[in-house]
């Protein structure tokens, strides 16, 4: 059964080199094991998920030129995140602020093509049917 995500929790991107840790306000007013709980909407680029180091992707505007200006060498560009999507799929049977609750298999999309994982929920003995 997946686990309940709230603040603290340690994310990684499929193109970043380093982890994140999940940012979660207290709009929603629940808790979760202590700090804040976490819903799908919570996927606010520099609010919500923070730079995942540097980024490799060749999609990202930035890493691309600067591959073009190494002539063809990839070269890794300082971590934006682009993520405009929710969270999916959540737990639609367990709503914050009327929103699905954030499980630790949801995945978060990145506009350069990288994939948001949870590594670590936060909590450990809070589950989400």
């Amino acid at each position: 059964m997946p686990q309940q995500v709230s603040m603290g929790a340690t994310l990684q991107c499929s193109f970043g080199a380093a982890p994140s840790s999940l940012v979660v306000l207290p709009v929603n007013q629940v808790m979760g094991e202590g700090p804040p709980a976490a819903n799908i909407m919570d996927h606010i680029p520099m609010v919500n998920i923070m730079p995942f180091g540097v980024c490799s992707s060749l999609a990202n505007p930035q890493v691309a030129a600067a591959t073009s200006a190494a002539l063809g060498v990839l070269t890794p560009m300082p971590c934006i995140p682009a993520t405009f999507s929710p969270w999916a799929p959540g737990a639609p049977t367990v709503l914050l602020g009327n929103q699905p609750s954030l499980d630790n298999v949801s995945k978060c999309m990145c506009n350069w093509g990288g994939v948001v994982s949870i590594v670590n929920p936060a909590t450990v003995k809070t589950m989400i049917p």
